[in-house]
């Protein structure tokens, strides 16, 4: 039998979900789990034990509890002698994990998020639910067929619910920064590609009054607005999304983050790898298996950029007028109770056989660069 991804399945059906909603055979034709495998595909990544497939992201034991840190941004390690109250430099991750074992992990976790840090416990459950309906604004019927769609995000769940909008018939416009390119590592430029097929590309600078009069200019054309930047970040921009949307009858926006859009969590930085560990995927695997490590490569991305994705579409069929927030460890405790749902033996079957194939290269999917619409 051939290695499943876990949660692939219920990827799957929330794709489906959209395809019938939005009348779509391109998307009807796509698996999921390729959805869920490609970047692992284009990367070459093994199944991961406690090391993310993407290499960023590690789970260490602490005092009460494991922890998954990630470290995949240039200026993280510059952060951890301020996360372990020392002076001292953290070169390896040997000299980190040994911190990390000498200390209590939820206040671990806490300090870390207060920095700024992508970390999580693995026994802890999200602040909240995968949706919130954050602001609720006047409806419009729209006399066209398909949306269209601004694209105001970065990485991999934005974009990606961005491009299976594109292949409803939406149009995207897509803006990317003048002056921060997107991080890349192994397999990422090919994937980015996937990303962001098929859009119109606007490169901008949201700091330089002209263009962000521009990118002001382009909400005021776009039916939904997709952007996955913490609050305080849109508003140091100059953007205001609750009054754009009460100015703008029938307008979709939806903010994605990794642990919510309001209160404490909305300050929380959160990718893929961590925000899964937060949802509990990661203890799920534990109590099945006997052993802790990563389900998937980043899952809580793809996952989100499909569940992103149905509620855009869902939001803008019925008149849009809202903004809905969208947190990724919501995102992934909802794909797990619905896996368990359907059959709780079998997603447990599906996580035994993930920790048994660690090592192992993931499950190969389906490469979409060949040409094909999609």
């Amino acid at each position: 039998m051939p290695l499943v991804m876990p949660l692939a399945t219920v990827g799957h059906a929330w794709l489906q979900d959209l395809a019938r909603a939005s009348a779509s055979a391109t998307l009807a034709a796509i698996d999921g789990a390729t959805l869920l495998g490609e970047r692992a595909l284009l990367g070459g990544f093994r199944v991961p034990g406690r090391r993310s497939a993407g290499g960023g992201c590690r789970l260490y034991h602490a005092r009460q509890g494991t922890i998954a840190l990630n470290l995949a941004r240039a200026q993280d390690r510059d952060l951890l002698p301020a996360l372990f109250a020392v002076e001292d430099a953290f070169t390896s991750d040997d000299a980190v994990a040994a911190a990390i074992a000498s200390r209590n992990a939820g206040d671990l976790v806490a300090r870390g998020r207060m920095l700024g840090l992508a970390i999580a416990h693995e026994d802890e459950a999200p602040p909240g639910p995968a949706t919130t309906r954050l602001v609720s604004a006047a409806r419009a019927s729209s006399a066209r067929s398909s949306p269209r769609v601004l694209d105001l995000s970065a990485l991999w769940a934005g974009p990606l619910a961005a491009r299976l909008l594109g292949l409803t018939g939406a149009h995207i416009v897509r803006v990317e920064s003048r002056v921060r390119a997107e991080p890349t590592r192994p397999g990422e430029d090919a994937h980015f590609g996937l990303l962001n097929r098929g859009k119109t590309s606007v490169v901008l600078d949201l700091k330089d009054p002209g263009d962000r009069a521009t990118v002001l200019r382009l909400i005021t054309e776009a039916d939904i607005v997709i952007e996955a930047a913490r609050p305080r970040a849109l508003r140091q921009l100059g953007i205001d999304a609750d009054a754009l949307l009460r100015a703008q009858p029938g307008l979709t926006w939806m903010t994605i983050t990794g642990h919510g859009a309001s209160g404490e969590a909305a300050d929380w930085v959160g990718f893929g790898d961590d925000c899964a560990v937060a949802a509990g995927l990661s203890a799920a695997l534990r109590r099945a298996s006997g052993r802790t490590g990563f389900v998937g490569d980043a899952i809580a991305d793809p996952l989100t950029g499909i569940y992103a994705a149905r509620a855009a579409w869902n939001a803008w069929a019925h008149g849009g007028g809202v903004r809905l927030g969208i947190a990724m460890a919501g995102v992934v405790a909802e794909a797990i109770a619905a896996a368990r749902a359907v059959d709780a033996r079998a997603f447990d079957r599906s996580l035994t056989d993930w920790a048994a194939a660690q090592g192992a290269p993931i499950a190969p999917v389906a490469d979409r660069r060949s040409g094909a619409p999609c």
